[in-house]
């Protein structure tokens, strides 16, 4: 009998008041009370003409975490998916767009 993949899950979390969102193969209750382990972090494959710059932050700051723990409080979101997507960082509100600092409403001439 074939082996079967390993199961994939897409977690959505708040921290730093953005919200990531992540694909694994492991996500499970931690021996920490109040945390969810998360091992196994899918990072898609770097195409050499284009590089997500989202998706590299991620990568550097996740380099070399062999298991994160999120409390159970900044959990938003934990599917089984069919397969991985990209990993994101999103503003509080859900949009990837950041707006431009400085002011916004620019004054109209009447």
């Amino acid at each position: 009998m074939p082996k079967s993949p390993k199961p994939t899950f897409r977690i959505q979390f708040h921290n730093n008041n953005r919200i990531y969102e992540l694909y694994a193969h492991q996500v499970s209750q931690s021996q920490m009370a109040g945390f969810i382990e998360i091992g196994e972090i899918i990072f898609g494959e770097q195409s050499r003409l284009l590089i997500d710059p989202a998706e590299e932050k991620l990568k550097l700051e996740f380099a070399n975490v062999k298991h994160t723990y999120i409390p159970h409080f900044a959990v938003i979101r934990i599917d089984e998916v069919e397969r991985s997507g990209k990993n994101r960082i999103l503003d509080s509100d859900g949009t990837s767009v950041t707006n431009f600092p400085g002011q916004t409403n620019i004054p109209q001439n009447s």
